[in-house]
């Protein structure tokens, strides 16, 4: 299913955050790089990765408003796990309790909630692969062991 929205701004990347206080991330690394990949997000790896999970989101215009209404966008946070060496992310969702929460007056079963919170990762992970195949060329700019002179 094609989801025909406009693509929504681009997150703010924060430094304040730690990407190990994510609990649904696993990062080993120090080294975020979010300058770097904000700049990268501008330069149209948001909008290219945007449209590219919309031609294949299974959300709704309908889902899709909520996901708005409650601003999730803006907390998706992307950063450079240096230990590993890829693009790491953490996507927004909305929690285990949300009817206790009304949350949104819009989401009534447990079939929404899980299909924005799957829909938000399955954003994530394609604004990964866009930045990391169309945007950044970190380990060309890394210096192989085999191209130092011998001393």
């Amino acid at each position: 299913m094609t989801l025909d929205v406009a693509v929504p701004d681009r997150p703010t990347l924060s430094a304040a955050v730690e990407a190990t206080e994510y609990d649904d991330v696993d990062v080993q690394g120090d080294e975020y790089r979010r300058e770097e990949l904000a700049e990268a997000l501008a330069d149209g790896a948001w909008s290219d990765a945007f449209s590219e999970w919309a031609t294949d989101t299974g959300l709704d215009e309908e889902t899709w408003a909520i996901v708005t209404d409650l601003d999730l966008i803006a907390e998706f946070d992307f950063f450079w796990d240096s230990f590993a060496g890829r693009v790491g992310y953490h996507a927004p969702g909305l929690p285990e309790n949300w009817r206790e929460r009304e949350i949104h007056p819009d989401i009534e079963s447990w079939e929404t909630v899980s299909s924005i919170n799957a829909g938000l990762t399955e954003l994530g992970q394609v604004v990964c692969d866009v930045l990391a195949d169309d945007y950044l060329d970190w380990e060309a700019q890394e210096v192989d062991a085999g191209d130092l002179p011998d001393f």
